[in-house]
């Protein structure tokens, strides 16, 4: 069994050497400038190309022909996606499975709609591994799968909303007074894959602070669970939030991941992505 998940699924180097998943990358633009979102982006350098760049970067989800170089993998697919909400990588992977099922009718594909991203699509393709090294049948891996999906809940803290006002989402003068008030949004994700404003809150550390109490308000059974965090450029704040987690709740595990560049763009430089 194939674990195919877009580039918008972040991994760290232990996911990468442990499990066997592969990334299709998205596209990203940038000032009429196309950037693959794969090994050879340097995030680093394309965060500053965002910050000196007046425009707001444009993201192209893969073709149906690249999901399709895939499928052709033996064994059954299983394949993660960015939620169809915020992309049409879902709709793509989708139009590819039926376009392939002309060439093999009887193989399982599935595509999961992950209704989250970053995080949220790694934690979804580390539950499918587990599912799969259990020795679940196909049909169990499905459904099991796309329960943990329902259940899992998705947040992310912004520290810059400079994309967004690039973007047209957020009005400059909105941004400015954000910024005099050192107000901080945290943004969650709904149930059916969209974005929405959860709190704001002034000042940095007690949105740092709500973000991990909101954990303990959001969650159930966390001792079953992984707790999963991409960071943006700030591996410090990361492993802060993780202290403090570790404080209050008793997870199964936690797993830091670095963003890789769609999720660069949706959080931004010093943004953190949680879910569980």
């Amino acid at each position: 069994m194939n674990i195919i998940a877009d580039s918008c699924c972040d991994l760290n180097e232990e996911i990468k050497q442990k499990q066997n998943i592969t990334l299709v990358p998205l596209t990203i633009e940038l000032e009429g400038k196309q950037y693959k979102d794969d090994e050879t982006l340097d995030v680093k350098e394309f965060l500053k190309l965002m910050k000196k760049s007046e425009q707001a970067p444009k993201t192209a989800c893969p073709s149906p022909d690249d999901f399709m170089q895939q499928y052709r993998k033996k064994g059954s697919i299983f394949v993660v996606t960015l939620s169809s909400a915020l992309s049409a990588t879902y709709k793509s992977a989708v139009l590819a499975k039926e376009m392939f099922s002309e060439e093999e009718e009887n193989k399982c594909i599935h595509v999961f709609d992950s209704l989250s991203a970053s995080i949220g699509e790694t934690l979804v393709s580390l539950k499918i591994s587990e599912l799969i090294n259990k020795g679940l049948k196909e049909q169990d891996v499905i459904e099991k799968g796309t329960a943990y999906i329902q259940d899992m809940k998705t947040f992310f803290m912004l520290d810059s909303l400079d994309n967004l006002v690039k973007a047209g989402r957020v009005s400059a003068l909105a941004a400015k007074i954000s910024s005099v008030l050192s107000i901080k949004p945290i943004m969650a994700g709904t149930s059916e894959g969209t974005i929405k404003a959860h709190e704001k809150v002034r000042g940095a550390k007690k949105a740092f602070q709500r973000l991990v109490d909101t954990i303990g308000e959001q969650g159930t059974q966390l001792e079953d669970k992984i707790l999963g965090i991409a960071h943006c450029n700030c591996i410090e704040r990361a492993l802060a939030f993780k202290e403090e987690v570790l404080k209050k709740y008793k997870f199964k595990d936690i797993i830091i991941v670095d963003t890789a560049g769609i999720s660069t763009v949706y959080a931004n430089d010093g943004g953190i992505i949680i879910a569980f």
